[in-house]
């Protein structure tokens, strides 16, 4: 029996488009049983929608790579176990993904490395921002050369909590990606690049002092606004209440602040209660950042 426990991720982290990102002590765990009939079971809070046969996305991106490598296709039993919730901006089609590969691998002998298994990953989700946290852990940065993604690990155990606002609704990430233009202007891709290296600092220093500007964005953020009422507002109310740093987790609609431990009920409630005057219902999660990334375990 293969066990692989994957974590959810959240990505951007303001003007990180496309290369930030951070994984969550909040996980998805694949069972992968061999020598038994072909079965999908779906268990855990988050089963509505999830196919329980050959047009799962994780059994998908498993035979995918069983046809890279040129492994026979095995028979298996499968069950997800699913507590990271869907469209929301957790990353959970990238835990799919990276769930699949790292399950895949396990079973035929580990033959790639997690460098190799990232490049893949990449290629099926088509921005690594998540499937890099999802597989490293920690806070991490994805850098695309002519070699593929280069992924760097800025931290690991950061020293701050992450509080997860994640409303009652659904936002599929083609359509918030469907909202912005095609193009940017010079003096905002300036400024996120700047806000970048900035973010990066705090990490790397531990001064998270520096949060509070460092995630503050000018590609995405506001023009997501119209799709997630109360937004903006949101993320300015957790900065007052005390936040390191607030933004938009990924695409939405969940919203993320970066927190010491002392303010997570200030910063949670202060959060809730302003999406809520904007009629939107809100789950709480507060959560410490994964730095192991997803692992699997072979169990007999």
């Amino acid at each position: 029996m293969i066990r692989v426990k994957i974590p959810a991720t959240s990505a951007n982290l303001g003007p990180g488009f496309d290369c930030l990102g951070l994984a969550l002590q909040l996980h998805n765990t694949i069972t992968l049983e061999t020598d038994q009939p072909f079965q999908i079971s779906v268990t855990g809070p988050y089963t509505d929608g999830i196919p329980a046969d050959e047009s799962n996305l994780v059994w998908k991106t498993m035979c995918h790579f069983w046809d890279l490598i040129k492994y026979p296709t095995p028979s298996v039993a499968l069950t997800f176990d699913n507590h990271i919730p869907p469209a929301r901006g957790l990353g959970s089609s990238s835990a799919a993904i990276v769930g699949g590969l790292v399950a895949a691998n396990t079973l035929a002998g580990s033959r790639y490395s997690k460098f190799q298994l990232l490049q893949v990953a990449n290629a099926l989700e088509g921005h690594p921002d998540n499937v890099t946290p999802a597989l490293y852990g920690g806070v991490t940065l994805s850098v695309p050369t002519e070699k593929g993604i280069l992924p760097r690990i800025l931290t690991q155990s950061p020293n701050f909590k992450a509080i997860v606002i994640i409303p009652d609704t659904l936002l599929n990430t083609s359509t918030a990606r469907g909202i912005l233009p095609p193009q940017v202007s010079r003096k905002d891709a300036v400024f996120n690049i700047s806000h970048v290296g900035l973010l990066i600092e705090a990490f790397i220093r531990e001064d998270y002092s520096l949060l509070k500007e460092g995630m503050r964005d000018v590609l995405h953020q506001d023009l997501r606004a119209v799709l997630i009422p109360g937004l903006l507002e949101t993320l300015e109310t957790a900065l007052q209440a005390g936040a390191y740093g607030a933004a938009l987790s990924g695409s939405g609609p969940t919203l993320l602040a970066l927190i010491p431990e002392s303010l997570k009920l200030e910063v949670s409630q202060s959060m809730v209660n302003m999406m809520g005057q904007y009629g939107i219902k809100a789950q709480t999660i507060v959560l410490d950042i994964d730095p192991h990334g997803t692992t699997s375990s072979i169990i007999s």
